[in-house]
C-alpha cells in the first residue's frame, strides 16, 4: 500500500508571519481550518458570534430534551458537537481581542 504524505501548508498571499493562526480545535499536524488574524474586524466578530450561537441553539436544544438525559454516549457527542463551534469562536474573539488592542495602542 502506497503510504499517502499531505501537501505542506501552503500561506497565500502572506504580508507576516502569523497572518494565518491554526483553529485550537483542529487535533492535526498541518491543520486545514485557519483564521486570518489580518481579517476585517467585523468580519472576525460575525463568525465568532456564528459558531457561539449555534452552539448555545445545541445547547439549548439539549436542555430541553428530557429523554437524552439517560444516554451518557449521546450526551458526549452532544458536548463534542457543542465544544468545536464555541473553541471557534474563542480563537476568533482572542484574535479580535488583540486586533482591538494594537489599535488602542496605537
Amino acid at each position: 500500500m502506497k503510504k499517502v504524505v499531505p501537501d505542506p501548508p501552503v500561506l497565500i498571499d502572506d504580508t507576516s508571519p502569523r497572518r494565518y493562526m491554526a483553529l485550537t480545535s483542529n487535533d492535526c499536524t498541518i491543520p486545514a481550518l485557519l483564521i486570518d488574524t489580518e481579517a476585517p474586524l467585523d468580519v472576525l466578530h460575525e463568525a465568532a458570534a456564528h459558531r457561539i450561537r449555534a452552539a448555545a441553539q445545541l445547547l439549548e436544544n439539549l436542555a430541553s430534551d428530557a429523554n437524552l438525559h439517560g444516554n451518557p454516549a449521546l450526551l458526549q457527542d452532544f458536548a463534542q458537537l457543542c465544544v468545536i463551534p464555541l473553541r471557534d469562536g474563542c480563537d476568533l474573539l482572542d484574535v479580535l481581542g488583540r486586533r482591538l488592542q494594537e489599535q488602542l495602542l496605537s
